[in-house]
């Protein structure tokens, strides 16, 4: 199908299912730019906490003469977030499925935006001693929270309104606001490093990102002002009124799907967080490269991971995006396994060819979650269902991978962190072998 088949076919589709309201109808263009746009934003936001708690949230917000312990630390201000995000998805999930997508994607951007607007503010440990370390972290709970109601509403804004055969393309664009937002984050802190000295950048050039995140913020507020709801939620309007209490059914009703797609996205957030937030600070620190020239090799190494999203969307409507996502379990364990030796190389092509890889296999693993979580779900109760499923997945996948991974590595040595991130995929890969059904609608 062409791209104009395929917005007349969105066009026809949005007019069949809000036949009689008055709203504006969602083009494929809005749809899919929304989608992108707000991910984006949202990853920004995330990731530059990620990248500063690897580079100097330690020394700033918890001081230790053991510099270890503050990476540490930071690591575990990391993993208040992914506390906060199924409390998020499910008030987002509950809203989303009661009076629409629409409505729930704009307050998520908020709260997530305002509260990394607010870290850009906030005094260090050396100005107000134990309150700093805990308004980061409440500041980072608010980010997990908005970002808890984010992911699943993006992705149901995508494949909610994708024609037959189109959902893995569609379901790919909220999975590329990952590396446009690392890009973009790490991007940035590279160029402060650059250009500020390193003392300017600690006194102050961190804050940047942070505040900038406002005018990125207004951006995705006003491409999501302008969208409609989603065909598939207007029809479940129209069968019936909405379910009381969206979580319940899901528990009740759907406990296979909820409890396989959890541990299904384990491998991504594990890979993710090993491959970026935990090597960055082990290759900064434990291997003594500069940050600047670190970063660089980050930033060519994620253009892996987008390719391999739009690789895993395309696949996906020509398989399934289970069997997709299975293959990239499958991938994982050598990833896992080619950590140690890599890292331990002395050479930062051979670290470079390795993050390439190691991210190429994150697209794989990301990339067709946007389709294969909602597909788990019944349109009444999907928003809660792929919400709880990413969110809670992320707490097992990645919230405490950083912190575990630098003790492993101190103690053990990195041939432990390379098993960890084996028995992730391995994990992921027996968890969607009975998933075999999907819900309609």
């Amino acid at each position: 199908m062409s791209a104009a088949g395929v917005s007349e076919s969105v066009t026809a589709e949005n007019h069949a299912a809000q036949a009689g309201a008055d709203v504006p109808v969602n083009s494929v263009k809005r749809v899919l730019g929304a989608s992108l746009t707000g991910t984006a934003v949202e990853f920004y936001d995330f990731y530059i906490y990620a990248t500063a708690a690897a580079l100097v949230f330690g020394p700033l917000f918890f001081p230790s003469h053991n510099p270890s312990l503050q990476l540490l630390a930071a690591y575990a201000s990391l993993g208040v977030a992914f506390i906060a995000r199924p409390i998020g998805a499910v008030a987002f999930g509950h809203f989303g499925d009661k009076i629409g997508r629409k409505s729930t994607l704009v307050a998520s951007l908020l709260i997530m935006g305002g509260s990394t607007v607010a870290i850009g503010f906030l005094p260090t440990y050396e100005t107000a001693g134990w309150l700093a370390p805990v308004l980061l972290c409440l500041m980072r709970f608010g980010q997990g929270f908005g970002l808890g109601g984010e992911w699943g509403g993006a992705a149901l804004l995508a494949v909610e309104n994708a024609p037959k055969g189109w959902k893995g393309r569609f379901g790919m664009f909220p999975q590329l606001g990952a590396p446009v937002g690392f890009i973009a984050a790490n991007g940035l802190f590279l160029l402060l490093g650059l250009m500020l000295t390193k003392q300017d950048f600690v006194q102050w050039g961190w804050r940047l990102p942070f505040l900038l995140s406002s005018v990125l913020v207004f951006l995705g507020l006003w491409v999501r002002t302008r969208l409609a709801e989603t065909p598939a939620f207007a029809r479940a309007l129209a069968e019936a009124p909405p379910e009381r209490v969206p979580l319940a059914v899901v528990m009740r009703q759907h406990p296979r799907a909820l409890v396989g797609g959890i541990f299904a996205v384990v491998a991504c957030f594990a890979l993710f967080y090993l491959s970026t937030a935990f090597i960055l600070g082990y290759g900064t620190t434990t291997l003594g490269y500069g940050r600047e020239v670190f970063l660089q090799v980050m930033l060519g190494a994620i253009l892996f991971m987008a390719a391999g999203i739009a690789l895993a969307g395309v696949w996906s409507d020509f398989s399934t995006p289970r069997r997709v996502l299975m293959a990239g379990c499958v991938l994982t364990v050598p990833a896992g396994l080619l950590m140690a030796p890599a890292l331990s190389s002395g050479s930062l092509a051979v670290i470079f060819a390795y993050l390439s890889f190691a991210l190429l296999v994150m697209g794989l693993v990301y990339g067709p979650l946007g389709a294969f979580l909602p597909s788990l779900f019944p349109a009444r109760v999907r928003y809660t269902g792929a919400s709880m499923t990413f969110n809670l997945g992320g707490i097992l996948g990645g919230s405490l991978t950083p912190m575990i991974a630098q003790m492993l590595a101190s103690h053990g040595g990195l041939g432990y962190v390379g098993l960890y991130l084996a028995a992730a995929g391995i994990i992921s890969f027996v968890a969607m072998v009975p998933l075999t059904r999907t819900a309609e609608g």
